[in-house]
């Protein structure tokens, strides 16, 4: 996460379509009075949890498949969480390693209770069959094993996915130089972190080391705050919605540029305040803001790394 932190700076100390702005960035510091608003994980109840390896298995394969709901306009993160809980509740080995290998499009849908094929769908199997494979051939089958050798570190444990797991290696080139985010490889630490509550397989001693999870909602969040601005053909091509392309300077500035802000909001809140305020808290109360914020503007890319 340090390559992510720093990475990200020289993406915003060099962007020419995304912009921090200072001021507004002081103003929703000062509103918080170094308090950020708790979003308990499980909100809303959607979540396969029994306490158990059953459940790391069931948030790995979910963050192996979370990404690019937007095009189709009712299709959203609920029910891919919620699919894989009623199959899990339905038949506790649907998501084992060996038929992980074997899904295809159409048996996904069915899983997922999803009347027409998924946007990026032969992706998503794809990444379904890397799962069951490399879960299989190097971790027994499970993805808790793949949790506890990480040695109670996320940073670890990000690392390992991305050695192992080429479907999470969530880089971009930007002028010259290879950009790291790894949204989805953080964001299975950060759901282990969650829903054990910071204990057994989401006991963390280094939590504080992930970042926010770069993607659609956060960024659309900071620009409604005022922190983040965009140069008028970027402003244009979101509000309209055209599709950025994955991997263009304008996409990898959205996402570093969104990291970036909210590590300079959590060294000013420790400044200002005395508090040290997790990137994980921080991402759950502008994720959970900006979806509740009606028709707020999103950038458009299809990527099966957000």
């Amino acid at each position: 996460m340090d390559e992510v932190r720093a990475t990200s700076r020289w993406v915003a100390s060099r962007a020419s379509h995304v912009s921090i702005d200072s001021s507004a960035l002081a103003k929703v510091i000062d509103k918080t009075q170094g308090s950020i608003p708790k979003v308990e994980w499980d909100f809303e109840g959607i979540h396969y949890f029994d306490n158990g390896p059953l459940t790391v298995q069931y948030l790995f394969v979910l963050d192996a498949l979370n990404f690019c709901f937007w095009p189709d306009k009712d299709l959203n993160y609920d029910h891919l969480a919620l699919g894989l809980r009623d199959a899990l509740w339905n038949d506790g080995s649907a998501l084992d390693a060996d038929r992980l290998q074997k899904y295809t499009g159409s048996q996904l849908r069915d899983l997922l209770k999803w009347p027409r094929p998924l946007p990026l769908e032969e992706e998503r199997v794809r990444l379904l069959h890397e799962v069951g494979n490399v879960l299989e051939k190097r971790f027994e089958g499970k993805a808790a094993n793949l949790v506890e050798a990480c040695g109670k570190s996320a940073m670890t444990l990000v690392s390992l996915i991305a050695q192992n797991f080429p479907g999470f290696r969530d880089h971009s080139l930007y002028k010259g130089r290879q950009i790291f985010l790894y949204k989805r490889a953080q964001i299975f630490a950060a759901d282990l972190w969650g829903a054990f509550k910071g204990q057994g397989y989401g006991h963390f001693h280094d939590v504080s080391s992930i970042t926010i999870f770069a993607d659609y909602i956060v960024p659309a969040a900071l620009r409604q705050l005022g922190v983040l601005m965009y140069s008028a053909k970027l402003s244009d091509a979101i509000d309209t919605q055209k599709e950025i392309l994955s991997g263009s300077e304008e996409e990898v500035e959205l996402r570093a540029c969104t990291i970036h802000a909210v590590e300079l909001m959590r060294e000013q809140m420790k400044l200002q305040f005395g508090k040290q305020v997790l990137s994980i808290d921080i991402d759950l109360w502008l994720w959970s803001w900006g979806v509740r914020t009606p028709s707020l503007p999103h950038h458009r890319t299809l990527s099966i790394y957000y």
